[in-house]
């Protein structure tokens, strides 16, 4: 369901979604967060397809979006996600442990508003999860009609 949802954290690694959400959780950003751990879900989720078709779905104020997905990966969700009117404006964030460049290079390319590198220690990567939740859902302003 997703109903309410605020965050949508599109993830395949089960051991970096129960960090985000824990780390959400200890720095009380609480918001809805939406789990969906491939590219292709991630995408239905979006646009109302798939096995999102028949439920009312609601655009997330945040993507959080990993590049190497299965099905679909990261960098195809975030070319089509900002292709889009519907979901153009909203924020995405590349949270992933890829440093390649060209990775880098595709994903400002495509729109991306953010590109965060994965830390590798638990301490370093709650704590970049609570600076992402801070700013973008506390900080940065939408317009009204995006609210």
């Amino acid at each position: 369901m997703t109903d309410g949802m605020e965050i949508l954290l599109i993830e395949d690694n089960p051991e970096d979604v129960e960090i985000t959400l824990r780390a959400f959780q200890k720095h009380h950003l609480t918001n809805k967060i939406h789990v969906v751990r491939d590219g292709e879900e991630g995408l239905d989720c979006l646009f109302g397809t798939g096995r999102y078709a028949e439920s009312r779905t609601v655009k997330p104020r945040l993507i959080i979006l990993d590049l190497k997905l299965p099905k679909v990966d990261g960098l195809e969700v975030l070319q089509r996600c900002k292709s889009d009117p519907r979901t153009k404006t909203i924020p995405v964030v590349i949270l992933t442990s890829s440093r390649e460049e060209q990775d880098l290079v595709k994903s400002y390319h495509f729109g991306v508003n953010s590109y965060v590198v994965k830390p590798v220690d638990f301490p370093q990567f709650t704590d970049a999860v609570r600076h992402l939740g801070l700013y973008w859902m506390l900080l940065n302003q939408l317009p009204a009609a995006m609210g």
